[in-house]
């Protein structure tokens, strides 16, 4: 039996420094209690007293990255599972990221040639089709992975895990909604995945922002056209939940994203299509009900053609 799926999805802008969380919530009428992921925060975990301040003191924490610890220290065969399948992800992306960026610079350097229009529409298509087939291939790759490390663990009949997933469950049983904060991406996916909390939203508005919107995303993309270290390349990471499907998300675009660079914003479009690629900047954000984009605020729909413009749902599923 296919899990319910969650009444909507709202993802929003960075919350930091002008949050509009509050004003997401009291749009979707949602007056009950929230349940709260700030496992991204890792250590900083409970100092969540601004966002509940913000949430009107309405929340409860699952406690993710509290609880990992606790049952890494309870269960060591399942730690040392856990490090192993880590370590494994981590040389996959290595590996990847060698293939990757050989495809980007090959990539580069054909939009460079001259030739006829046709042919050279053709090779840049071709160009495109190889790097989207390898990013199909590491996220299918990284789910063997997980569905190893659950199949030979047996989370779901394991007493250690159990225990905590029957915790959480009678807690978001009292809620209205869960709020999915940022932070580091990998950690809020592993916990979110351990813990099975893409089970427990069926039914329940799911509020999430930076790394928790794109860790509840199909599939998670770390992105950085100008980083510090030097020329940056967009590469998948993961599996997401998949509570929100249809589309790559890239926060914080002010930072992170060269839009003026029309060639950079058609490659993306164009390797992750046909998902949209939805940028969000501070005060945006996005409602999904339904599986289909309803409302859009503030978000900035990246296309194939180079541009981008306001994400306008309607006009956008034409």
């Amino acid at each position: 039996m296919t899990p319910k799926g969650p009444s909507a999805v709202v993802l929003l802008g960075a919350q930091r420094f002008d949050p509009t969380l509050g004003a997401a919530v009291a749009e979707l009428g949602v007056t009950g209690r929230i349940a709260t992921i700030t496992a991204g925060w890792q250590e900083r975990e409970l100092e969540d007293e601004e966002l509940s301040e913000h949430l009107g003191r309405k929340t409860v924490n699952l406690r993710l990255h509290t609880r990992g610890e606790e049952l890494f220290a309870a269960d060591p065969e399942l730690r040392a599972a856990h490090r192993e399948r880590q370590e494994a992800l981590r040389h996959r992306q290595d590996f990847y990221r060698i293939r990757l960026e050989h495809q980007l610079d090959a990539d580069h350097v054909i939009r460079q040639r001259v030739a006829p229009p046709e042919i050279l529409a053709e090779q840049t298509e071709a160009s495109i089709d190889s790097i989207r087939d390898l990013d199909r291939w590491h996220l299918a790759q990284c789910a063997r992975e997980h569905e190893a490390f659950e199949h030979r663990l047996h989370l779901r009949d394991r007493p250690t895990v159990a225990r905590h997933r029957k915790e959480i469950s009678r807690i978001v049983a009292d809620c209205a909604a869960i709020a999915v904060a940022g932070g580091h991406v990998v950690t809020l996916i592993n916990r979110m995945k351990l813990f099975g909390i893409g089970e427990l939203a069926g039914g329940r508005v799911v509020f999430a922002w930076s790394g928790g919107a794109m860790a509840v995303s199909e599939q998670v993309v770390l992105f950085h056209d100008d980083p510090p270290q030097g020329p940056g390349a967009s590469e998948v990471l993961d599996t997401g939940l998949g509570i929100c499907r249809g589309a790559v998300v890239f926060p914080e675009p002010e930072k992170r994203l060269r839009l003026d660079r029309k060639d950079l914003v058609a490659r993306m479009a164009r390797r992750f299509s046909p998902c949209f690629c939805l940028a969000l900047p501070a005060r945006s954000r996005i409602t999904l009900r339904a599986g289909r984009f309803d409302s859009s605020r503030g978000v900035q729909w990246l296309r194939a053609d180079g541009e981008t413009v306001p994400f306008e749902p309607q006009e956008a599923l034409r």
